[in-house]
């Protein structure tokens, strides 16, 4: 698995280290100082020395989480205590080392232990509060200036086409010739829309040979922290679910499958709310809605299913705003009163919005008229050129799974 952050500025990066780490430096070289000041009895020769001992740790300190923040270590609570605690020790070393070496006193010829030695003794405090003060205070800071961290923000989990992509099956549509290098100009395009709409990315490994596995969200179907591997309708695809397996349980999701003859694919099934709207038509059949309605069940979720007859999968005809209203094209669509609140669009790939946000959502740049639809009720609405999945009966939807 390959987890790709969601792509900011350089300067606005270095910038932030430096500020986080000014935050942390400056917090406990005050708050060390005044500590062992008041233990000292509030003098205020101690005083002095305290602040000329302790600011080479601290300035050490400073430039250690800077260059710390900038390779990462506020993405995840584990690297921000594990950068912190060595930023805290060779600080803590290093200042004591270049105190003793600026004193003019005679160097002990048993300086790396004295040293290490104190790391249990004066220095222990500090050691303390530059691993908490980067717990807090930096993490904080960094993420006031730069966003999320990965633990607590979106992750759209892709996969790249694979190299026989224009070998992908059609069903409902004439096949027309694939241009790959563009289909991959795409994709990237399509995955850095959707980070720096202030998702993380999580990318499964390419599947080798399976024309259709760029489609990742027909392998794995996401209610919460609960991931169901999806059984594909068409047997050319059922290669394709392992590594999508191995992907989502690394991200700690509870697994469950649908299982033969059950068949399911996540194009088929639609969200809304607690409503699980499940496609029934050539990639899904009733034995996989039965499994998954007893799946999902548990968790409060109540499944619908809707006869799908002139498209290749429900999401396909159909998909739903941030609102909870549906949206489709008619001549896709075999019923329209099973939904709450339905919607015409006026084009066929207009039907697909991926939804980032609960303002903002995702649609292909083939449908303007629809685009401009969605954009008179209030959203912001982001375009991607898709054109050669397209051609694949695939979608905005298709290309990802969205984990909140």
């Amino acid at each position: 698995m390959t987890v790709i952050a969601r792509p900011v500025p350089f300067l606005r990066r270095l910038a932030a280290a430096l500020i986080t780490a000014l935050a942390v430096a400056a917090s406990v070289q005050a708050v060390t100082v005044l500590l062992f000041y008041v233990g000292a009895g509030a003098d205020i020769t101690t005083f002095t020395q305290l602040s000329d001992f302790f600011l080479a740790s601290s300035l050490i300190a400073f430039f250690a989480l800077a260059v710390f923040a900038l390779v990462g270590i506020y993405r995840y609570w584990y690297t921000r205590l594990i950068g912190g605690l060595v930023a805290a020790l060779i600080a803590a070393v290093l200042g004591t080392l270049l105190n003793v070496l600026t004193s003019g006193s005679t160097v002990p010829a048993d300086l790396a232990t004295q040293l290490f030695g104190t790391l249990v003794g004066p220095n222990l405090l500090f050691v303390v509060l530059v691993t908490v003060g980067t717990l807090t205070i930096g993490e904080r800071v960094w993420r006031a200036i730069v966003g999320s961290t990965t633990d607590e923000s979106r992750v759209a989990i892709v996969r790249a086409p694979a190299e026989n992509l224009a070998e992908g099956e059609v069903t409902h549509i004439q096949r027309t010739p694939l241009d790959t290098e563009l289909a991959n100009t795409q994709w990237d395009n399509y995955v850095a829309t959707i980070a720096n709409a202030g998702w993380d990315i999580v990318e499964v490994p390419v599947a080798h040979g399976h024309a259709d596995s760029v489609f990742v969200e027909d392998a794995v179907v996401l209610f919460g922290d609960l991931a169901v591997i999806a059984s594909p309708g068409a047997e050319s695809r059922r290669g394709e679910t392992a590594e999508a397996e191995k992907t989502v349980r690394s991200l700690g999701l509870t697994i469950a499958r649908i299982e033969q003859p059950g068949t399911l694919d996540g194009g088929d099934v639609l969200k809304v709310g607690k409503t699980v709207y499940v496609g029934r038509g050539g990639r899904t059949n009733a034995e996989g809605i039965r499994q998954l309605r007893s799946i999902v069940a548990p968790f409060g979720y109540t499944v619908v299913a809707v006869p799908v007859t002139k498209a290749l999968h429900l999401k396909s005809a159909v998909t739903a705003l941030p609102d909870g209203t549906v949206i489709g094209y008619e001549a896709l669509v075999d019923t329209t009163s099973i939904f709450d609140r339905y919607l015409a669009v006026p084009e066929a790939t207009g039907v697909a919005v991926v939804v980032l946000a609960s303002d903002t959502v995702l649609m292909a740049s083939s449908a303007p008229q629809s685009a401009a639809l969605i954009a008179d009720l209030g959203y912001r609405v982001l375009t991607v050129d898709i054109s050669e999945f397209e051609k694949l009966e695939g979608c905005v939807t298709c290309l990802s799974v969205r984990l909140r």
